[in-house]
């Protein structure tokens, strides 16, 4: 059986999902704690790296095991007891063969979140990256416009990430404010079809430099059109990076 599962992690202390020879990573966890409570040593395959320090509510990934009598729904129960407190299991279902979690994908969402504050405010700073000021939510909206659609995103993309195309669809850039502790808290929603390396935390950046007057819209075009990186603004910091939800056809997690 091919078992599915969605999983949540804080990533604060892990070096990102994939594992690797040096650092904790989440997949390392999950693979353990397969080990651990099945007895097999098995391989499980994610939407997509999240990177270090990058957070996640709804990553998905799957696992094929033989001679599992555990049932798919069961299997959040089975192994979050074995799982460091920081990475649960959320879900679990049954999928056909022919499913896979990073090539069956069709959307993607993730979320950047801010603060604005003079001060760091401790409860906020884990999972989100303070700035002293920012424009209304509808100035950042309108920008956040011209980050959408089809379009090479390879200035987007930081240098050694290897993939066949940088040209990808980001179906919307939705900007959210919310208030928590008298704060004023920034989310900036990005749905697509997929996403290169570091790109939502570059298209935060560019999205305040925009909205500060910093960036045009014709240097963000031209981006586009020469893929050069030193048009854009920086790259954020991973920690208000979370990988929210993963869509796919015929499959609900």
């Amino acid at each position: 059986m091919r078992y599915v599962l969605k999983i949540a992690y804080d990533g604060t202390d892990f070096a990102g999902w994939q594992s690797q020879k040096n650092g904790k990573t989440v997949q390392e966890a999950l693979e353990t704690a397969l080990f651990t409570a099945l007895g097999q040593k098995l391989k499980v395959t994610a939407s997509g790296r999240t990177d270090a320090g990058v957070h996640s509510a709804g990553q998905v990934c799957h696992f094929d095991g033989e001679g599992i009598t555990v049932p798919p729904e069961k299997m959040p129960d089975c192994l979050n007891r074995f799982l460091p407190s920081s990475v649960r299991v959320l879900q679990g279902v049954g999928a056909e063969e022919e499913f896979d979690a990073n090539r069956s994908a069709k959307r993607k969402t993730y979320r950047y979140r801010l603060y604005v504050s003079e001060r760091e405010m401790p409860l906020l700073e884990r999972y989100a990256v303070r700035i002293e000021n920012a424009p209304t939510v509808d100035v950042l909206q309108a920008y956040a416009k011209l980050l959408e659609g089809e379009h090479d995103y390879k200035a987007f993309c930081a240098s050694g990430s290897a993939v066949k195309t940088t040209v990808r669809t980001v179906y919307e850039v939705e900007i959210k404010e919310s208030e928590e502790y008298g704060i004023r808290v920034i989310e900036m929603f990005v749905t697509g079809n997929g996403f290169l390396y570091n790109m939502v935390r570059t298209m935060a950046g560019e999205l305040l430099d925009l909205a500060n007057g910093k960036r045009t819209k014709e240097s963000l075009f031209s981006a586009y059109e020469t893929g050069e990186r030193g048009l854009l603004g920086k790259t954020m910091p991973a920690k208000g990076l979370s990988l929210m939800r993963v869509e796919y056809d015929g499959l609900s997690v």
